[in-house]
């Protein structure tokens, strides 16, 4: 970055629908293993009757059941990611001055589960009924909150809220703190749990989710037969911290963020335009930023929805900025659905994690390309590659999008 300090990964941490930690969701990744299923939304006639739901988390084993009742499942989600993600780190172990330790964990939605709990009791109860912790433990920075409280990190205490690109901005907004030597360690991430029946309503109202049937073929990226997204769950935390602070303590680096990239589409609420110019510019001024040639990505871990829009907005831009050279790419929400304002924390981790196993995820149901999206989408088998450079997307309605590049680290 263009920044003054390196910053690397020391901790990573995962929930999801392929997995409760790292290690299973990389593996079910590497092996095209779909965590999508059919499950009861509890909205009558529902046209859409799949997701990607988080399954059999141990809660208990990182939360007291108290603060369990009290907190959003997206809290929750946020905290277990944290948790893993600290204790992978070892950061507290050491003689870290958490003075200097920030939070910055992002969410699309928030405790939309909690607001509609609530709201139902109190239409049927009366205020008296509404719990003292709805306001609490529904609101979007509670999550950096409550990891702030419970690990007694006193720096920066903040969330990003930009729909589906919240876990990357947080991410990268978080290496920039290091980097502008605010912060020596960050906790950075994205969490959401939004299968909620009115949010599920919302999302059918707006014809953006997979009408599919078969939950297990149902997220096609690039396939021609994609017809919308699948509404997941999840959390994903990285542990940023400062080359030195880390080399001094003798952590385990992952690999380092050197690109950050951000923009804007400045067309429509929810569509991004065709040519996908904004997609192109914010993969463009991570490049600029991480002061490399295009040539040297290896890697791309796209946004990659299975909306038919989206998708070929993407490649378009993806070959705006690569030209003739565009890398080898996938979309691992052909596994774990779309997670949302999580999606860019648990992609970046499995950008990362491409890197040092030297993996790249495939693309799975991607069983009849779309003519216009001829790239290489890494098709239903993940394969071996020499990746010293993984770019990841992120986009979101409002037409925000964000771009993070991690290098293996030497």
């Amino acid at each position: 970055m263009k920044l003054q300090r390196r910053v690397v990964v020391t901790g990573l941490g995962l929930v999801s629908p392929i997995g409760n930690d790292v290690n299973s969701s990389w593996d079910a990744c590497t092996n095209g293993i779909s965590g999508i299923t059919t499950f009861d939304n509890k909205i009558e006639n529902s046209p859409v009757t799949i997701g990607g739901r988080v399954k059999d988390l141990d809660f208990s084993s990182y939360l007291d059941p108290k603060d369990s009742r009290r907190l959003d499942t997206f809290i929750q989600y946020g905290v277990i990611a944290a948790s893993q993600a600290i204790n992978d780190s070892g950061f507290l172990d050491s003689a870290t001055d958490l003075n200097r330790v920030g939070v910055n964990f992002g969410s699309g939605i928030g405790g939309i589960e909690t607001i509609e709990n609530n709201h139902k009791l109190f239409l049927e109860k009366g205020y008296r009924k509404v719990s003292p912790f709805f306001v609490p433990g529904s609101i979007i920075n509670m999550t950096s909150g409550f990891i702030s409280i419970k690990f007694g990190l006193r720096g920066s205490n903040m969330s990003t809220v930009t729909a589906c690109s919240s876990g990357s901005h947080s991410i990268g907004l978080a290496a920039r703190s290091i980097a502008y030597g605010e912060s020596d360690v960050m906790v950075a991430g994205g969490s959401e749990m939004a299968s909620t029946p009115l949010a599920i309503s919302g999302f059918i109202a707006a014809r953006a989710l997979s009408t599919s049937k078969n939950p297990q073929t149902a997220s096609r990226p690039w396939d021609i037969d994609r017809d919308g997204f699948v509404l997941s769950d999840g959390a994903g935390a990285l542990i940023l911290e400062e080359l030195d602070h880390a080399i001094k303590r003798k952590a385990t680096i992952h690999g380092e963020v050197i690109g950050f990239g951000m923009s804007s589409d400045a067309f429509h609420m929810t569509a991004p335009p065709e040519n996908g110019e904004g997609a192109a510019l914010s993969m463009t001024n991570a490049i600029d930023d991480a002061g490399i040639s295009r040539d040297e990505v290896d890697y791309i871990n796209a946004h990659g929805t299975s909306t038919p829009l989206g998708d070929l907005a993407e490649a378009t831009a993806m070959k705006s900025v690569f030209k003739n050279n565009v890398p080898s790419v996938s979309s691992t929400k052909s596994m774990t659905g779309h997670t949302l304002g999580a999606a860019g924390a648990i992609e970046s981790i499995f950008s990362i994690l491409a890197i040092n196993k030297g993996i790249i995820p495939p693309t799975i149901n991607l069983d009849n390309q779309d003519p216009r999206c001829d790239l290489d989408f890494t098709a239903n088998v993940a394969k071996e590659a020499n990746i010293k450079i993984a770019m990841n997307n992120s986009f979101g309605f409002g037409g925000t999008n964000s771009t993070l590049i991690f290098k293996k680290y030497t």
